[in-house]
């Protein structure tokens, strides 16, 4: 009855926290972070939604980091949101930045897109850029989009600005967050077995062991890992709401792994000891 992984509408989620918490609520949820990129802008509004549910928030983030070139997402359990403000402006800043590149690529190959606006605080991502492209008849499907386009290695595709996984890990630390390697097997830059010695080194204290990209295979190894390492066992489904090209993916549906409030525990508990030097 637990969701680890969930976005919003200030990220790429097509859902509003009110609406997020709401379906999880459907969905059995008895506990729900919200994980949006680079921003912790939903958190008070999916609170105050929660309280009409009986749900559990549990604050959270997921940063975008790069790690030999290549994307890495961290995320981030209970920061302090007064320590974390001031270095996700930045990141959301640098988010602008990026997709201004992506928009001029585009403008410059005949597919020139108007967004949305977009208050200050939410995060801009390529998901915002495919539904422009969709709207504006280039492309069949955000699907479409992307791997013509914005996916990685595709000619409109601009890499994150430098921010390194190691300097994420520093950072959600010192906010007192708990850092989480996101679905790790999704990861292009490296092998697993190979980049975890990395991030342990740096400070990572769990890994995204459930995710619909994990098959059960690798579930049970990612599992053993962490029992070998002392590492903490989260999962969620990277729920970004209803796919606006098609009905929701049932490997997407909220509370599919059913994963059990047990896990929620060490999470607090670790936060706490980081947050107790403060």
């Amino acid at each position: 009855m637990l969701e680890l992984h969930a976005h919003t509408t200030y990220s790429d989620g097509t859902l509003t926290p009110q609406q997020l918490v709401s379906a999880a609520a459907n969905a059995g949820v008895k506990a729900l972070a919200i994980t949006d990129h680079d921003t912790i802008a939903g958190w008070d509004e999916a609170k105050t939604a929660a309280r009409s549910y009986q749900i559990e928030i549990v604050p959270g983030i997921e940063l975008s980091t790069v790690h030999n070139g290549r994307s890495l997402h961290i995320l981030g359990y209970y920061p302090q949101a007064e320590l974390l403000s001031e270095p996700v402006t930045e990141r959301i800043a640098g988010r602008k930045r990026r997709a201004a590149e992506m928009i001029a690529i585009l403008a410059e190959m005949g597919f020139p897109i108007t967004l949305p606006e977009m208050s200050g605080n939410m995060a801009i991502a390529r998901p915002h850029i495919a539904r422009a492209m969709v709207e504006a008849g280039y492309v069949k499907s955000t699907k479409e989009a992307f791997d013509r386009f914005l996916g990685e290695d595709k000619p409109a595709y601009v890499h994150y600005e430098k921010f390194s996984v190691i300097e994420g890990i520093a950072l959600l630390r010192d906010c007192g967050a708990v850092p989480v390697w996101a679905h790790p097997y999704l990861f292009r830059g490296g092998k697993f077995e190979e980049v975890l010695p990395e991030l342990l080194a740096g400070g990572l204290l769990g890994i995204e062991v459930y995710h619909p990209h994990h098959s059960a295979i690798r579930i049970n190894k990612l599992r053993e890992f962490c029992r070998a390492n002392n590492l903490l066992v989260t999962g969620g489904v990277d729920y970004h709401g209803f796919n606006l090209d098609s009905s929701e993916p049932k490997k997407y549906r909220l509370n599919k792994f059913q994963l059990s409030l047990s896990l929620l525990e060490p999470l607090k508990q670790a936060a706490a000891e980081l947050q107790s030097s403060f």
